[in-house]
């Protein structure tokens, strides 16, 4: 018994450091991350990555649709040409759903 209330203590002991160091880690790259963002080079790069995905966006759409409408496509011909011999009804909880 005293064993197990060593190495609860123990653990816990090094529980609460770990979370204390993890914290203070934690606050420093939260730290360094504002920095960054706050950097007028990085606030400008992302300024123009914005222009850049706002230009493409109505071609990326267009690709998108038409990917999708061929998707939706061959889908529905692969269903309209499988055998659904086995799957004549779909059972509910009861199993009594037609």
């Amino acid at each position: 018994m005293m064993r197990k209330l060593i190495l609860l203590a123990v653990f816990a002991a090094g529980y609460l450091m770990g979370a204390a160091a993890g914290r203070a880690r934690y606050d420093q790259i939260m730290e360094t991350v504002d920095k960054v963002r706050r950097d007028p080079r990085v606030q400008e790069k992302t300024q123009q990555a914005v222009g850049v995905a706002k230009q493409q966006a109505p071609a990326v759409a267009d690709k998108v649709t038409s990917a999708a409408a061929s998707a939706a496509s061959a889908a529905a011909s692969k269903v309209k040409g499988s055998d659904h011999s086995e799957m004549n009804h779909m059972a509910g909880p009861q199993g009594d759903l037609p």
